[in-house]
């Protein structure tokens, strides 16, 4: 396959270089992945509050919550700080409380004790003895221990905080590998940007073996055909051979992957759509393949943008 340069423009290659490191660096901050994991423990009343909240791919956003029962009702909220924050992803948030080792779970009921102490006394006045009630007996009473009581909506206010807190965390991490996948997609286009440029300085070569391979065919069939017909199918040939066209929306392509990298807004979509447009091109360049060299470049070029689109799949 011959590719032909002849109507690309392209910048100089200090200027591509300088656009390159640009990219990476606004790559490396804009794009999230939405492949994450946070965890965040936060202690109130006694009772120890945990979030685990993990992100996955997704085409849409999709929140799931396991909550106990005594929390139900801070779902909308936390619902409401989801969306506000991340756009794709499937997020499962899990919520789970428990007492502090070490720490007492039930109290005295101080109502109902002291009632007992007062009728103890009140007895013992009576029937004129001295029959002190025991600590132990009255512990023993029904309802005189009861489960320590605890503020729920102190409680709610806390697990809100610290879901906040991993929330930032969630989103820092998503940064993190969202600025490796960019990455590794910008090395891709590294290495498409280079297979071109092996083809550019091959082509006038190709070009020409194409040329004699073609007229030393026709020269046995040149009195037999009409000289303007025959120069009308070398034309046709020629132009099914030129594929300037697809080089210079190949290239176009490229330069807008970059760019949409480095946006600050969910850009996996968008980014899907353009890894179809270069593997269509890669596709045309294949067909139009008229020397193994280029077919092997066609391959190579049809790997690279698979394995950019691999990574696509997991930028929000």
């Amino acid at each position: 396959m011959v590719f032909p340069f002849s109507c690309m423009h392209r910048a100089g290659r200090s200027g591509l270089l300088e656009l390159i490191a640009y990219s990476k660096r606004e790559a490396m901050i804009m794009t999230r992945s939405m492949t994450a994991f946070a965890r965040q423990s936060q202690i109130h009343q006694s009772c120890e509050l945990t979030w685990e909240l993990r992100s996955v791919n997704s085409r849409y956003l999709e929140l799931h919550f396991k909550l106990p029962e005594a929390f139900r009702s801070l779902e909308p909220l936390l619902r409401d700080v989801l969306k506000n924050r991340f756009a794709r992803g499937k997020i499962e948030c899990a919520l789970r409380y428990q007492a502090e080792e070490g720490t007492d779970q039930l109290e005295l009921n101080q109502a109902l004790v002291s009632q007992l102490i007062v009728l103890s006394k009140q007895l013992n006045d009576q029937l004129d003895t001295s029959h002190p009630i025991s600590p132990l007996e009255l512990m023993k009473w029904p309802g005189a221990l009861q489960a320590q009581t605890l503020n729920i909506e102190a409680l709610s206010q806390a697990a809100l905080a610290a879901f906040h807190l991993a929330v930032d965390e969630l989103e820092s991490a998503r940064a993190r590998e969202g600025a490796q996948l960019a990455l590794l997609i910008q090395n891709r286009i590294d290495d498409i940007r280079l297979i071109l440029e092996k083809v550019k300085q091959k082509l006038p070569d190709l070009l020409a073996a194409q040329s004699l391979q073609l007229g030393s065919r026709l020269e046995s069939f040149k009195e037999q055909l009409d000289p303007s017909r025959l120069e009308q199918e070398i034309v046709i040939l020629a132009q099914k051979a030129d594929v300037a066209e697809e080089l210079d929306r190949l290239e176009t392509h490229l330069q807008e992957v970059e760019r949409v990298l480095g946006v600050e807004e969910a850009s996996g979509r968008r980014l899907d759509f353009l890894m179809q447009e270069l593997n269509r091109e890669a596709n045309t360049l294949a067909s139009k393949s008229i020397a193994t060299l280029t077919t092997h470049y066609a391959v190579d070029l049809k790997v690279l943008i698979e394995q950019m689109r691999e990574q696509v799949q997991n930028i929000e």
